[in-house]
């Protein structure tokens, strides 16, 4: 986040540089910071003569070096974003000459999503020297909770633990749809409020009791009731409550909690950083560390990577409703 504000900010101060080359698995970012090129380095009065979109997938190298020595028309600059340019993966060091000595009147912007430049070839060394090389890294699923209360704290927004990772469980480590999400629950929601789980269900469409979380949660107290209610509702609602999400999220809750009877020093803090978790949870696994001796543990992730072989078609054929109430019953005995 640091390094994108600092990229903005140089380019709002007129220091642009004559390359970006953005890249990585995290396309979110590559995405911002593309797109705030796009808006805002040249006026709308410039944009139609002096600002160019190609793809990687109907462009080559030469073509694109082409564009960039062009002489921008009545403007400081021109602008040429490349989309897709991972398609242009196999040729893409034959940017190496372009970038060695680039058109100072251009601002090329290499959008490479989801792959990697190689650091010991020429072009990441040109390139970094002569313009600006952005790695794009996908967020851990334990840090993204974190980057939702950054972002909407931008926004004057705060918001629950609760609520927070909800929303992770249900949308994974996707930040562009996250932030989609969030989008729509600042358009109904003033400023200064603090996001609950209520708004994520009467928004976003999660129900508040029935989520892996909840699901989480009962099955770490054992309360039994209330897991088969989850459980149950689960079976009726197959689109949303996938089984492999259940199940993913299951083992990695007894994973940590395998790893939380290893740790010598149970601290709250020490959990929250040996965890990943917030210390918000923290209180969760102590609960379920009482529920779960070390033994059961271990037999409950074996029973986890059995349902999971199962919910792929492997062995006895079982519907995912009996997988899901199987699953349960042996972890809850």
């Amino acid at each position: 986040m640091n390094e994108i504000r600092s990229i903005v900010a140089d380019i709002k101060n007129g220091n642009i540089k004559p390359i970006y080359f953005l890249m990585g698995d995290e396309p979110y970012y590559i995405d911002k910071i593309s797109d705030f090129i796009e808006e805002s380095v040249l006026d709308e009065s410039e944009k139609g003569f002096n600002q160019q979109i190609m793809y990687g997938r109907d462009a080559s190298i030469e073509d694109i070096v082409s564009s960039a020595k062009r002489y921008p028309m009545m403007a400081e600059r021109q602008v040429i974003i490349v989309k897709e340019a991972q398609d242009l993966s196999r040729s893409i060091e034959k940017l190496v000459s372009y970038a060695e000595n680039p058109q100072p009147t251009t601002v090329l912007v290499v959008n490479y999503k989801y792959k990697k430049l190689d650091k010991r070839k020429k072009l990441h060394k040109v390139v970094s020297k002569s313009g600006l090389v952005f790695e794009s890294k996908k967020l851990y699923e334990n840090q993204v909770a974190d980057w939702i209360r950054r972002v909407l704290g931008g926004k004057k927004y705060q918001i629950e633990p609760k609520a927070a990772q909800m929303l992770v469980e249900f949308l994974g480590t996707d930040l562009s749809k996250i932030s989609n999400e969030l989008d729509k629950l600042m358009l109904v929601l003033s400023k200064e409020t603090i996001i609950e789980d209520k708004h994520i269900e009467e928004n976003i469409g999660i129900s508040k009791d029935y989520n892996n979380f909840e699901l989480k949660k009962a099955v770490g107290e054992k309360n039994v009731l209330k897991a088969n209610r989850i459980i149950n509702y689960f079976v009726e609602n197959p689109k949303n409550n996938p089984l492999v999400m259940t199940i993913s999220l299951l083992n990695g809750f007894f994973t940590q909690l395998l790893l939380f009877h290893g740790l010598k020093d149970k601290s709250k803090s020490s959990v929250a950083k040996n965890l990943g978790v917030s210390p918000y949870f923290v209180d969760e696994y102590f609960s379920a560390a009482r529920n779960y001796p070390m033994r059961k543990v271990a037999q409950v992730i074996a029973t986890l990577r059995d349902a999971d072989v199962k919910s792929k078609g492997v062995g006895a054929s079982q519907s995912h409703r009996d997988i899901l109430k199987e699953l349960l019953f042996k972890i809850l005995h």
